[in-house]
């Protein structure tokens, strides 16, 4: 570990590379197949899933075989600091809305064989609670614990033979604040960030998405190792959470 990481030099007395107290709340919501509320920090994202035994419209008329993922995401009016109006009262889901449902829905995509789903719908609702930074990556990292539980609770219902998981997968936000790579920005930092990064990942080391955007300035190679490094050890630690987070469940 060098120097830089190992020194406290955040806002919150974190290292480089260290990511906040991650902690889980399994079955959080008793009418759902499978859910939990993952505390990241200040942040807090309630993850839940539900099954439809059926596929949509568009695979039957396309004649795609296997099952579907799909997710929502919202941020409740009293998540931020000032209110945010809910995207029912605008009429439509706003573009940031959208861009994280969808990247959710990739995600999971990418951590289950839908042919093993059977013809079956998964659906995948996140709410953001409270929000400090890093909520697509926590909605991600929760959804994960939730689709988990739920596909176990139809293996112990006898409507799965097998479990149609193939990867673990977490996401965490990585940036570069005052010139120094970090690991998992809070809220502080990432307004103040100069690059901002999302990582997605699966436990063998794979990239599912790599989101990353230079907001005041370009980054060099460098920087985007750094960055890289970062983020793979955060990832690291979010899957052991998630483990014991299911061995306790």
């Amino acid at each position: 570990m060098s120097d830089t990481a190992s020194t406290p030099t955040r806002v919150d007395g974190r290292r480089a590379d260290q990511i906040r107290p991650v902690r889980f709340q399994n079955h959080i919501a008793p009418h759902a197949t499978g859910s939990t509320l993952i505390e990241w920090g200040q942040t807090r994202v309630i993850c839940g899933v539900t099954i439809d035994e059926s596929v949509p419209r568009w695979m039957k008329e396309q004649g795609a075989t296997g099952g579907w993922v799909t997710a929502e995401y919202s941020m409740l009016p009293y998540s931020t600091l000032q209110r945010k109006a809910r995207d029912i009262t605008k009429g439509k889901i706003d573009g940031r809305s959208q861009e994280i449902q969808r990247l959710i829905g990739r995600s999971m995509r990418s951590a289950i064989d839908l042919q093993k789903l059977g013809t079956r719908t998964v659906w995948i609702d996140c709410d953001v609670l409270q929000a400090d930074g890093g909520t697509r990556t926590a909605a991600i990292t929760g959804t994960y614990v939730a689709l988990s539980l739920a596909l176990h609770k139809l293996i112990a219902d006898g409507k799965l033979m097998e479990n149609p998981l193939a990867n673990a997968v977490a996401g965490v936000s990585v940036g570069i604040v005052n010139g120094e790579a970090l690991c998992d920005l809070c809220y502080t930092e990432d307004v103040a960030a100069q690059v901002d990064m999302n990582l997605v990942m699966t436990a063998k080391g794979d990239f599912i998405e790599l989101q990353g955007t230079g907001e005041e300035s370009t980054f060099s190679d460098a920087q985007l190792a750094s960055m890289l490094s970062l983020g793979r050890g955060g990832i690291r630690q979010l899957l052991a959470a998630q483990e014991a987070a299911l061995a306790q469940a």
